[in-house]
């Protein structure tokens, strides 16, 4: 089944009320930072449409993907100020505003889709609570397949990162570089490619997704998949412009953006391993990590984990305890065979 035809199946689990729609129709431009056929644009894509259908036009939504409306640093900001009314940002790249955005970039912490569910649900309450304060409203959130390292050359040992030149796009990512004695450049994703054409960056840690959507094997020659956690984009509204919505069209943008997320949640597990598939037949050495690299990046994931949780103070810790204590609801399962409904 195509992926289109799949992400419509889904819609028929949600039952849209029937009550009324804005006056006019309203058009909302959705600024994403990935490449048009990365699975996260491809997912707000079909979210978008299937708000359309279910609005029967009444409520537009059109994704600008690959940083074409707004850069990714620029997003959230765009969002907030009523630039833009929706918007989808790497939730792990705004943690400098706070350490709670970070909780899926730590080290180790959540390594497989399951436990990365379990992480989502017990820092969601939060997550949601800081966005409503900065006057956001989450809808949804997917992960990207879990990261890995890319080099030109052989690491055996974190020793072997002295010097190079790494491509950041988090502060979790620049802290990871400076304790393995790399240099940290931050580098969006649209502007990756030619980073590494051009000797900006030599090495980095991201998912198989990146890798194949950027062609990295054109540059770099080794990953090794670390798995060492898996980061998620979120997707919100300015809360003005939400509010600005009637509470049954509201609950077609919500009802569409469980879908997002229920596909999108699958979609992701269902590509990690194709992508590495991907960077092999393309030439890269793809492997696991020797012994001393994962012994190394493991002592640097928890010194990280400490700094995180000093960082994050008690709501860290209240995250940590939920998440440990494996409570939360099962991870998603996409339904294969349901036929749209209509308003």
């Amino acid at each position: 089944m195509g992926i289109a035809r799949v992400f419509a199946a889904l819609l028929g689990s949600v039952v849209f009320a029937a009550g009324s729609l804005p006056a006019a129709a309203e058009k909302w431009d959705m600024p994403t930072a990935y490449a048009p056929g990365n699975f996260h644009s491809q997912t707000a894509v079909m979210f978008a449409e299937a708000v359309g259908r279910a609005t029967d036009g009444e409520l537009e939504i059109v994704v600008h993907a690959g940083g074409s409306l707004f850069a990714g640093g620029e997003i959230k900001r765009a969002v907030q100020t009523g630039q833009a009314p929706i918007g989808e940002r790497l939730m792990s790249a705004l943690s400098n505003e706070d350490a709670i955005f970070g909780v899926d970039a730590v080290p180790f912490l959540a390594t497989s889709y399951d436990d990365a569910w379990r992480l989502y649900q017990a820092s969601k309450p939060a997550i949601v609570e800081k966005l409503a304060k900065q006057g956001l409203v989450f809808l949804y959130a997917t992960p990207w397949p879990p990261q890995g390292l890319y080099s030109d050359r052989a690491i055996d040992d974190v020793a072997d990162m002295q010097g190079m030149r790494f491509r950041a796009y988090n502060p979790a990512t620049s802290r990871l570089a400076e304790l393995m004695g790399a240099t940290p450049t931050q580098i969006e994703t649209a502007e990756l490619s030619q980073a590494l054409a051009t000797g900006v960056a030599n090495s980095l840690i991201t998912s198989g997704a990146t890798g194949v959507d950027r062609k990295v094997w054109e540059h770099l020659s080794h990953f090794y998949d670390l798995q060492a956690w898996l980061p998620k984009n979120m997707v919100f509204v300015n809360k003005r412009m939400w509010d600005r919505l009637d509470p049954e069209t509201q609950a077609v943008v919500r009802g569409a953006a469980a879908m997002a997320e229920s596909f999108g949640w699958s979609r992701s597990e269902e590509l990690a391993g194709q992508h590495l598939t991907m960077l092999a037949e393309n030439g890269m050495q793809v492997q696991p990590a020797g012994a001393a690299l994962q012994d190394g990046v493991t002592s640097i994931g928890q010194q990280m984990a400490e700094e995180w949780l000093a960082d994050a103070g008690a709501s860290g810790a209240q995250i940590l305890q939920t998440f440990r204590n494996g409570n939360g609801a099962a991870k998603p399962v996409r339904p294969a065979t349901l036929v749209p409904t209509n308003r």
